[in-house]
């Protein structure tokens, strides 16, 4: 039962800390806009599902491209990630791929920062 209540805070608190780091993202990078910290939860929610569903299948189709790169190629995946993810929360806009790309290399930063200080 405690490790379940663990779990449960744990998970929340990682839902959390992505949504304040797409928040200082939307600060940072141009044509990266989050109009809402509501906006910034649901968000994180649908990278977090579009991640447990097709992240995986993206990754291992680009594994080859992943090596070649020495693991580059991880942020062009991440960016079509959170592309997707603005063409279905309403509040969270990506106006270009770019603005998806260096979204996600400072995303990964970011969130990275957030929870080593965490």
């Amino acid at each position: 039962m405690e490790y379940a209540f663990s779990t449960m805070i744990r998970l929340l608190l990682n839902w959390l800390v992505s949504a304040l780091a797409l928040l200082l993202v939307a600060l940072v990078v141009p044509g990266f806009e989050v109009e809402s910290f509501g906006s910034a939860m649901w968000a994180a929610l649908v990278i977090g599902l579009l991640n447990v569903t097709i992240g995986w299948l993206l990754q291992l189709l680009a594994l080859p491209l992943t090596i070649l790169t020495l693991g580059l190629f991880y942020f062009v995946v991440n960016a079509v990630i959170l592309y997707l993810a603005s063409a279905f929360v309403p509040g969270f806009r990506i106006n270009s791929f770019f603005a998806a790309f260096l979204g996600a290399v400072v995303l990964m930063l970011v969130h990275f920062l957030l929870r080593a200080v965490l």
